[in-house]
C-alpha cells in the first residue's frame, strides 16, 4: 500500500432517463477523471449510490469501472452493506477484477455491537484483499475511535488503512500515530488541506468528479511545501461546494459534468431532481470552472 496515496475520486454513477447504468457515460467520466491527474477512484461508495442498486448492479459498476480504467490508477471498490454476506461477495468479486483494494462502510440501521461490527470487517478480509475502513459515523451511527482502529489493525494484519470521512482530525491524526503503516484517506472536500496537514495520505472525493485537476494541484501544492497555493486552491473548492450544498451536491455534480458534455442522468430516488434553482446556479459555478 505504499502507492496508495493522493487523489482519489469517488466516482458518480451515471443513469439513463429509465435509471438503468449509463455505460457509455461512465466510460467517458473515468476518462475524463484520468486526464485531470486523479490517482485513482474509489469505486461504488456514498457518491455512487450503490445502496440504492442492487448487488449485480454493483458489480456491473466494478465491472465496467475496472475495463475502462485498466491499470492506469489505482482501484478501491466499497462493498460495504447491512449484510455481511453480500459485502463479502462483493470483495471476491473486486478480488477477481483485479482491484487493489476494498473498503466498507459499517452495517447500519441495526445498531449492532462494536464486537459485530469487528467481526464484519474480519469476515471481509477474509477475501484476502487489502481492507480501508469506511469511517463515516455522520452516516451509519459508528464512530472509529483510535483505540478501537489499533486493537482491529492489531488483530488482523489485512486492513490497509481508513477513509475517513469526518471533521475530527484528531482522531485522523491519532490514528496516524498510532498504527505505522496505516494508509489514511481524508474524506470531506471541504477540509482536503486541513486532513493533508494532519497527516492524511491523500484525499477521496466526490467533487473530484470535475473538480479533479484542482484537488491534484491542491495536493502537490501542500507536498511541496506551497501552503499558500494550497490555500487559495481549498478556498476556490469551498466557495463552489459551498453553493452546491445548498441545492444537492450529488445532483449539482451531475448538473455540472451534463452541462459539460458527460450526460449524467438524475439521482435515483428518494434523491429529488435539481431544482431549477439549482440549475441556475449550476450553470453560474461553470463559469467559475
Amino acid at each position: 500500500m505504499n502507492d496508495m496515496n493522493g487523489i482519489f475520486t469517488a466516482l458518480l454513477t451515471p443513469f439513463n432517463a429509465d435509471y438503468s447504468i449509463n455505460d457509455g457515460s461512465l466510460k467517458k467520466l473515468v476518462e475524463f477523471n484520468i486526464e485531470s491527474g486523479i490517482n485513482g477512484f474509489y469505486v461504488g461508495g456514498s457518491t455512487g449510490e450503490a445502496m440504492l442498486m442492487t448487488q449485480e448492479e454493483r458489480k456491473h459498476i466494478l465491472k465496467s469501472v475496472k475495463e475502462a480504467s485498466g491499470d492506469r490508477v489505482r482501484l478501491i471498490a466499497h462493498v460495504g452493506s447491512t449484510c455481511t454476506d453480500f459485502a463479502v461477495d462483493l470483495a471476491l468479486y473486486a478480488k477477481e477484477l483485479g482491484y487493489d483494494a476494498v473498503s466498507a462502510v459499517a452495517p447500519f440501521y441495526y445498531g449492532h455491537t462494536l464486537q459485530a461490527v469487528k467481526q464484519y470487517y474480519y469476515d471481509i478480509a477474509a477475501a484476502d484483499m487489502p481492507l480501508f475502513i469506511y469511517n463515516f459515523p455522520g452516516s451509519n451511527g459508528f464512530g472509529l475511535t483510535a483505540d478501537i482502529a489499533a486493537e482491529m489493525f492489531e488483530a488482523d494484519d489485512r486492513l490497509a488503512g481508513i477513509k475517513h470521512t469526518s471533521t475530527d482530525l484528531f482522531t485522523l491524526r491519532q490514528v496516524k500515530q498510532r498504527i505505522p503503516g496505516a494508509v489514511v484517506f481524508n474524506g470531506f472536500d471541504e477540509i482536503c488541506l486541513a486532513g493533508l496537514s494532519m497527516g492524511a495520505d491523500g484525499a477521496i472525493g466526490s467533487t473530484y468528479n470535475f473538480m479533479g485537476s484542482k484537488f491534484v494541484a491542491l495536493y502537490n501544492a501542500f507536498r511541496s511545501g506551497e501552503i499558500e497555493k494550497a490555500q487559495k486552491l481549498q478556498n476556490e473548492a469551498c466557495e463552489i461546494i459551498a453553493v452546491m450544498c445548498r441545492y444537492g451536491v450529488f445532483q449539482c455534480e451531475k448538473e455540472i459534468l451534463t452541462q459539460t458534455g458527460i450526460e449524467m442522468g438524475q439521482c435515483r430516488r428518494p434523491f429529488l431532481p435539481l431544482s431549477p434553482e439549482g440549475k441556475k446556479a449550476v450553470s453560474e459555478l461553470l463559469l467559475k470552472l
